[in-house]
């Protein structure tokens, strides 16, 4: 079995509200559907995002680099993907695909994403069985809280606890910050938890003002405070609450060098910005981790949902919940059949692969 085409389709998602953020504001999520189709009919999904707003690479780049990657995995042979090892057989062609090429993070996701498809449905098996878990279970998820007015988001607060959410992150950086938070604790009580996310917009004594003023209100953990490891280093000496880095850890050597700095005591990783499940791992082995959406679409947040089933969270990052719900933020899919959400328990989809079955009459009134 090998590669016959690399099916590109970019798409974009419509929020159900503006998404807004210390980065910028989102009407839409634009991203790109990858479909490997092999010359014995099977077709392996995956998906990549753009992270332009944080810093990273453009939609434009994205497609260079799973091109680049494409034209090594058509000469690839895929035999071993029904194989008894079909794990192996996935890392070797995505080692060969990706190896020694400029390829942007997302990218790289896509194209792993893809191949586990591809790879489960060869074997008849779900991702999570060839990442080597026993069994599924449901990923208990944070909810996430758009930027506004304090009343605003309090009220989103109390809608997604009617869902059955406990743990709320705040989206900071954007106004008066103090004020959400101390708004959303009144709304959702003493027992939720409440964390808060910069994406590295405060200066370094904004970051430890706001941050003095809210840790009376038992604050689970804060975001990417600041933008790089020497600042948050200094934050993380100046508050009692544990710091996460996000953005400034991209790579397992980053995360090594977060924790010789004392910048964090966790990370969150998304599969997109980091390169996939495997660099996850690799980062997880350094530091504590914990997963959250890059504003993924049906198929990363399979994955994520996959990956949840096998990825150790440990230390600092035990019993945490996942920023994986952010399916729910948006007003459309590209998805017949996609993760389901229970209250705020995430379960990948049934079925070989990653278990996303598409909508095709959704996939063409939502392409760009």
């Amino acid at each position: 079995m090998q590669i016959a085409e690399v099916e590109l389709v970019p798409i974009a998602l419509p929020f159900a509200r503006p998404y807004a953020t210390a980065r910028g504001t989102l009407e839409r999520r634009e991203m790109l559907l990858v479909r490997l189709i092999t010359d014995e009919g099977l077709v392996g999904l995956g998906e990549a995002v753009p992270l332009a707003l944080r810093g990273g690479e453009t939609l434009d780049e994205v497609v260079r680099g799973i091109r680049k990657a494409g034209r090594r995995l058509r000469r690839a042979g895929l035999g071993d993907f029904a194989g008894p090892e079909p794990m192996r057989a996935v890392v070797d062609v995505f080692i060969h695909a990706v190896a020694g090429r400029r390829v942007p993070g997302p990218a790289k996701a896509a194209v792993e994403m893809a191949l586990l498809d591809l790879a489960g449905k060869a074997s008849t098996r779900p991702v999570w069985s060839l990442l080597g878990a026993d069994a599924p279970g449901p990923v208990r998820c944070n909810a996430t809280l758009v930027a506004g007015e304090p009343a605003e988001v309090a009220a989103d607060a109390e809608r997604w606890a009617q869902r059955g959410f406990s743990t709320f992150k705040l989206k900071l950086g954007t106004g008066d910050d103090v004020a959400q938070v101390r708004t959303v604790r009144e709304a959702v009580g003493p027992d939720a938890r409440l964390r808060v996310d910069a994406n590295g917009a405060w200066s370094l004594e904004e970051a430890l003002g706001v941050l003095k003023m809210i840790e009376p209100l038992e604050i689970e953990l804060v975001e990417q405070p600041v933008a790089d490891l020497r600042g948050l280093a200094e934050v993380a000496a100046g508050t009692s609450i544990p710091v996460a880095a996000d953005e400034c850890v991209a790579t397992s050597k980053e995360a090594a060098r977060a924790v010789r700095a004392g910048a964090c005591s966790l990370a969150t990783v998304k599969l997109a910005k980091v390169g996939g499940i495997g660099a996850a791992n690799g980062i997880a082995r350094e530091l504590p981790i914990y997963l959250s959406s890059a504003l993924d679409g049906p198929l990363g947040i399979a994955a994520a949902a996959h990956a949840a089933q096998a990825l150790p969270f440990e230390g600092a990052a035990a019993g945490l919940a996942h920023g994986l719900a952010t399916q729910l933020l948006f007003s459309d899919t590209i998805a017949a059949r996609e993760s389901a959400l229970d209250g705020d328990g995430l379960s990948p989809p049934d079925g070989p692969g990653l278990g996303v079955e598409l909508d095709e009459q959704a996939l063409e009134r939502l392409r760009i």
